[in-house]
Order: C-alpha cells, then sequence, then structure tokens
C-alpha cells in the first residue's frame, strides 16, 4: 500500500489532504517522495519560521534528547528556566505559562482572565481566529467552525475589527478581557490599525479589563518584528504565543503582564509544558532569530515582495495586503484552483477564508525563490481559474 493510501485509510478525515507526500524539507524548501521540489509558502502554517532542518534547532534537539526529555513543572529544570528568563526579557513582561500549542495558550489567558478580574466575558473580533478547543473556538469568528459545536462556552461577543466605536460598546463592566491579533491570519490577513489596538489597549485599562494579544501566527519575527504588538508599543496583559516558538516541536505560552496579579497555584497545568526538549529547540530558535537578524530580514524581505505583488498586472487581484513575511492576496475568485495550479508550478501556498492567498515562507527565504513565487502567481492569475465567477 503506498503512503497516500496507508494514511487516507487511517486518519480521522477532519483534514482536506493535497495531493502530496512531503518527506524531506531544507530551508524553504520541501520536497516530494518523487524528489519534487517546492518553495514553501505554507510554512507549516507559520510554524517554519526558521525553515526546515535547521541545524541550530536540530542539534539542540539532538543534545537534550539524550540529557533529558520529559520534567514535569513541579521540579525545576535548566532549559526551562534560561527560557523563560530569555522569552520573558524579550516581550517586556515578567511571568510566562508553558503549554504545547496555541490553542492551549489562547484557553489559559481566558483563564487567567476570569481569575484576574472575576468576571466573565470575553469580547473578540469578527474575521478573529484563535483555535479550535472550546474556548478558543467560542473566541473565533467563523460560522463554519463554530456552529457545529454549539452551544459554546457562554460569555463571549464579537465586535467589528478596527472599529474601536462598536468595540467600546461590546465592553461593559462585566468584561474580562479583549482578545485581538494584530494580524488577523485566518481571517485574511488584515493588519489592524495603530489608533485601533491602542484604542483597545485604553479601552481596556478603562474598564478594568485585560488585554490579550494573540501572537500564535505573528510571534517571533514573521512580522518584522520579533512580536508585532511591538509595532505600535501596545503593553498588553496576556500574550499567546505558539507555532514557531519550537522550530516545529509542539509549544506554546502565555506571557503575563503585572496587571494579571497572583496566579492561585494548582488553577491550571500542563503534562507536557514546558518540556526540556522543547525548551531546548525554542532556545535554539530565540538565538537563531537574534544571531541570522530574522525579524529584520522579515522586513526587509516582506516590504519587497509586497512591492512585487502590487506590481502584478492582474484583473484578478482586489488587493495585496500584510506586515512582514505574512502576506494576503486577495482574488476575485475562489483560492482553490489557484493554489492548485501553484503547487503544480512548484508553489506550496495557503487560504484565508474562500478569496484570499496567504503566504507565510521561512524567514529564511532567498530573494530569489520570492521571485519565482511572484512569477509563478502571475502565471496562474493569468488563468480562468474560475468556479461560478467571481466572489463578492
Amino acid at each position: 500500500m503506498d503512503i497516500k493510501s496507508l494514511e487516507s485509510q487511517h486518519t480521522s478525515g477532519v483534514y482536506a489532504k493535497r495531493d502530496v507526500v512531503i518527506v524531506r524539507g531544507k530551508g524553504a524548501l520541501l520536497y516530494d517522495d518523487q524528489g519534487r521540489e517546492y518553495i514553501d509558502c505554507v510554512g507549516g502554517q507559520g510554524v517554519a519560521n526558521l525553515g526546515h532542518a535547521h541545524p541550530a534547532v536540530a542539534a539542540a534537539i539532538a543534545r537534550q534528547a539524550e540529557t533529558l526529555i520529559t520534567c514535569p513543572e513541579m521540579f525545576y529544570n535548566d532549559q526551562r528556566a534560561e527560557l523563560a528568563a530569555r522569552l520573558c526579557a524579550l516581550a517586556g513582561m515578567p511571568r510566562l505559562f508553558l503549554c504545547n500549542s496555541g490553542a492551549e495558550s489562547i484557553e489559559a489567558a481566558f483563564k487567567f482572565s476570569r481569575l484576574a478580574t472575576r468576571r466573565t466575558k470575553i469580547v473578540a473580533a469578527m474575521r478573529g481566529f484563535h483555535g479550535r478547543t472550546f474556548g478558543a473556538l467560542s473566541a473565533t469568528w467563523n460560522k463554519k467552525y463554530r456552529e457545529p459545536f454549539e452551544p459554546l462556552v457562554p460569555g463571549f461577543v464579537h465586535a467589528p475589527y478596527n472599529n474601536l466605536e462598536r468595540l467600546a460598546q461590546a465592553m461593559d463592566g462585566e468584561t474580562a478581557a479583549v482578545v485581538l491579533e494584530v494580524v488577523q491570519g485566518e481571517g485574511g490577513v488584515y493588519p489592524g490599525s495603530a489608533d485601533y489596538l491602542l484604542g483597545a489597549q485604553r479601552l481596556c485599562r478603562q474598564a478594568g479589563a485585560l488585554l490579550i494579544i494573540d501572537e500564535v501566527q505573528t510571534g517571533f519575527g514573521r512580522t518584522g518584528r520579533t512580536f508585532a504588538f511591538q509595532h505600535h508599543g501596545l503593553e498588553p496583559d496576556l500574550v499567546c504565543v505558539a507555532k514557531s516558538l519550537a522550530g516545529g516541536l509542539p509549544m506554546g505560552a502565555v506571557l503575563i503582564g503585572e496587571r494579571v496579579g497572583e496566579i492561585p497555584t494548582g488553577s491550571h497545568g500542563s503534562t507536557f509544558g514546558g518540556n526540556p526538549l522543547a525548551c531546548a529547540a525554542a532556545l535554539a530558535v530565540l538565538q537563531t532569530l537574534d544571531r541570522e537578524r530574522l525579524p529584520q530580514r522579515a522586513a526587509e524581505l516582506g516590504a519587497y515582495l509586497m512591492e512585487r505583488l502590487k506590481g502584478l498586472d492582474s484583473p484578478r487581484v482586489r488587493e495585496v495586503r500584510g506586515l512582514g513575511l505574512m502576506v494576503g492576496v486577495e482574488i476575485r475568485q475562489k483560492v482553490a484552483p489557484y493554489l492548485q495550479a501553484l503547487m503544480e508550478r512548484g508553489v506550496l501556498a495557503l487560504a484565508a477564508g474562500l478569496t484570499v492567498i496567504r503566504l507565510l515562507p521561512p524567514l529564511v527565504i532567498e530573494q530569489q525563490q520570492l521571485d519565482r513565487v511572484v512569477e509563478a502567481l502571475a502565471e496562474v492569475l493569468a488563468l480562468d481559474l474560475s468556479e461560478g465567477g467571481e466572489v463578492e
């Protein structure tokens, strides 16, 4: 039985599979079981900021695997302590909670908000995406994700993104927290304005609520700064990170500000959270981000990519938007056939909703590889692959 048949026989069915078997990666390139090369603009859905098989991360994992893989947080650990200090210093926040994924970090932030404020209401943004566990799903906007699992966690409301007046209307004396992405990823790659984000912070301070910033996709250099909130001088109370933190190993964290106050012992926990293997990998990631100036590289290459994409002479393109190497190309048709056509030309990309092609390349990608991505996009956008005409 071949690889695709074997996996199809046993997989849950919750994932829409693409007709390719990926078996190897190096830098910004992936290779299938036939040896064909692809430029990776999926980037593990935002995980592969350092690319694939980065030698520093691979070496750190190998060393730690021979030393100590698991150690629960009831015991102190050298790798965990060093990572905590480094990560808190980078974010300018004093404490953190370590977990295993973005959804877990969001769930923890909601629990900490309710503990700190003794309130229950959470205000989230329309088009926002925060995960698929019940609390994270309750904050996620898209009814496609929500409706099959209702009733969800009570106390969640949504307000339009980038609309400060409507956010203020959604908040009241029962609001525990507001949760926002600096750039909405799954929702279509929409950057928040400085006025909106700083205004949301001001509203939270006035209402006695906490500001949660979801950096699960934007964190660790993706937008041109270590954290996207640093573009606007935000001082969030809780910051959720995951995806690229440990270079491909499952890891998440909640960075915790002073306004959160004391978190009671035993009020939350995670068996695998902060395990030494993931911590060692994350330390290698943070050191590499600094040594290779990857946030600065993302800013420079992102500006170059945006300029080239905005220069595409295609009537199918509605808008190009993004920040750093987090870029969305909104087109007038559904993107699925265009993603297939890109894959046939050796470029792997993501959707962000029905009509946005999302590009999340590794921050180590070369400029000439980005040129090949733009050329492939120009080719496929010249084709009529519309299904039922334009999408309003």
